[in-house]
């Protein structure tokens, strides 16, 4: 009988023995990673190009700086200032880079405007005598930008070098004693600064609104034809304004990933 126990005891054991080491051949349960949601950025780094359209106004200046003939009746430092309204209308192509929520660039505009004017001098005279028009009518800005972007929102302010195709002309229509007419065309020099929002309404478009102000120098106008120093004008947009509604398209469509 004790034999007997002895032998169901070993049996009993080698089961055991037997099955634990087929558990221990089975392999590992694999491990699987849960997967990782990244929730899509707007990226405002790249290219762009895009088209802009608003109103513009212009403070027109010209002061006489050499009236020694007969031709006008405007003394030296004497002159005029006209406020004049417009179209403004153009395009744009620029670079931005994101780095956090950041974003630097560099931009620049070409538009055409419809700013004119037409004074009519009544100093020495009444009626036509001299009448004096302006028109300004092409911009260019080249500016560096600096903004912080909330998801597809872009707040920025900007500033940089603004141009302008400025021309001032006069019509002497009273005999005293003589009549004439003359004009000059030059680009005018200055300087500007803006601020403005955009949005990503999807990867690559965006819209966005701006407001500008451009200071410019004044520049000499010799408007009595080819004789030097004669009837001229210290003249300049005083300073000029602009806000415009903008679209841009943007090359690349790069995500950031948050997690």
């Amino acid at each position: 009988m004790r034999s007997k126990l002895i032998a169901a005891f070993a049996c009993t054991t080698a089961l055991v023995a037997s099955g634990a080491a087929s558990a221990a051949d089975l392999g590992a349960r694999p491990y699987t990673k849960a997967p990782i949601y990244a929730e899509p950025l707007f990226n405002w780094t790249g290219f762009y190009v895009g088209g802009h359209v608003g109103g513009a106004w212009t403070n027109q200046q010209w002061i006489n700086s050499a009236n020694t003939t007969a031709f006008g009746d405007l003394a030296p430092g004497q002159g005029f200032r006209q406020r004049g309204a417009g179209v403004l209308g153009g395009a744009q192509i620029g670079y931005n880079w994101q780095a956090s929520q950041f974003v630097f660039g560099l931009e620049g505009t070409i538009s055409g405007l419809s700013n004119s004017g037409t004074v009519n001098n009544t100093v020495f005279g009444v009626g036509l005598d001299d009448q004096f028009s302006w028109r300004t009518n092409v911009l260019a800005t080249i500016v560096g930008r600096a903004g912080v972007a909330v998801n597809n929102n872009l707040f920025y302010a900007k500033g940089g070098y603004a141009g302008a195709n400025n021309r001032l002309s006069v019509v002497d229509n009273v005999a005293n004693p003589s009549t004439g007419s003359g004009g000059q065309t030059h680009w005018a020099n200055g300087w500007t600064v803006g601020a403005g929002w955009e949005y990503g309404i999807t990867p690559n478009w965006i819209v966005g609104l701006e407001y500008n102000y451009a200071s410019f120098t004044s520049q000499s106008y010799q408007l009595a034809g080819t004789a030097a120093g004669t009837y001229t004008f210290d003249a300049k947009p005083r300073d000029m304004q602009w806000a415009v509604v903008r679209a841009s398209y943007k090359f690349g469509n790069p995500v950031v990933a948050r997690y």
